[in-house]
């Protein structure tokens, strides 16, 4: 039986994306205290799969899903998922508005509380912790007055909701990324998203554009790009991208193949069915046909000067 881990406890909004999905249905699900654990269960093969959270609508994305992909022993996103955020102020019964001094919450779910703690509990001092689910657990052991978290968590730790939907901006949505060891991905789907992580040879002028144009060159629409620091020393970074289609596509294994002969590094994450957005219609002279007719036109002209 598969065993997939997930940032815990049960009751967190990671929990309850991962049980979205089909390949949860029968398998063992393991709660984490926190990201960078469970990617390592999945690199020590405690478990199969992990489910993490990659960004937000609100507040970007997450730096520890980020830098833990780009480093270590390569893993690879072998699908998405999306959950609808929806914050509540949870408490012990008994606990009024008034009362609270002290509120726990995960880092990307104050940020989208913020002006509502400001306006609604502006002498409570919010205490960041590993999990919304883990803050509502904490509540309900005493050590924090409320939490900011999802309402399942109220249910699981007998928690009051001193209010509902506290989300400074309304519709905000979690993209999750399901984790697994390399392996061939599937094949396109039509509508197919790739992952990478390119890394700069050496700072220069147009290092960035550099990259770019690979894409912008084979008509690739980028979906998601994120400068990271390598950590090796100030001012040196990587590019964490997202970009529509499937390594399979002709225009964008060519990319990156490009990019591997220009870049000390491409670490390549994945290519997976996009779970949300159309695929951009593939410019003209960019689809695959176009792309052999070129190869076969070159080898023509290689071998008898004249196509």
């Amino acid at each position: 039986m598969r065993t997939i881990a997930f940032l815990g406890p049960e009751g967190t909004f990671a929990h309850a994306a991962l049980r979205t999905l089909p390949v949860a249905d029968d398998a063992v699900l393991t709660p984490t205290t926190n990201v960078t654990l469970a990617i390592d269960a999945v690199r020590t093969a405690a478990a199969d799969a992990a489910l993490v959270p990659l960004e937000n609508s609100v507040e970007g994305a997450v730096p520890a899903t980020l830098d833990e992909l780009a480093t270590g022993e390569p893993l690879m996103i072998a699908e998405e998922t999306y959950l609808s955020v929806t914050f509540e102020l949870l408490a012990r019964p008994g606990t009024r508005l008034a009362d609270i001094a002290n509120i726990a919450t995960h880092p990307h779910a104050e940020a989208q509380v913020r002006r509502w703690l400001i306006d609604n509990v502006p002498s409570a001092q919010v205490t960041l912790v590993g999990s919304t689910a883990g803050a509502a657990a904490a509540v309900a052991a005493g050590e924090y007055d409320a939490a900011v978290s999802a309402a399942v968590a109220g249910e699981l730790y007998g928690l009051d909701v001193l209010a509902h939907d506290i989300a400074d901006s309304a519709n905000a949505v979690t993209r999750f990324v399901l984790l697994t060891r390399p392996a061939p991905p599937p094949p396109p789907t039509g509508n197919d998203r790739t992952t990478l992580v390119a890394y700069l040879r050496a700072d220069h002028s147009g290092a960035l554009l550099e990259i770019l144009s690979e894409f912008g060159n084979r008509g690739i629409n980028l979906t998601r790009i994120e400068s990271r620091p390598t950590r090796s020393r100030i001012g040196h970074y990587c590019f964490s991208i997202d970009c529509e289609g499937h390594i399979a596509d002709e225009r964008v294994g060519d990319a990156l193949a490009a990019l591997h002969r220009v870049c000390a590094d491409v670490r390549f994450l994945g290519s997976y069915p996009r779970r949300e957005g159309t695929q951009a219609t593939v410019p003209p002279g960019r689809t695959d046909d176009r792309f052999a007719d070129a190869r076969a036109w070159l080898d023509q002209v290689r071998t008898k000067g004249t196509a």
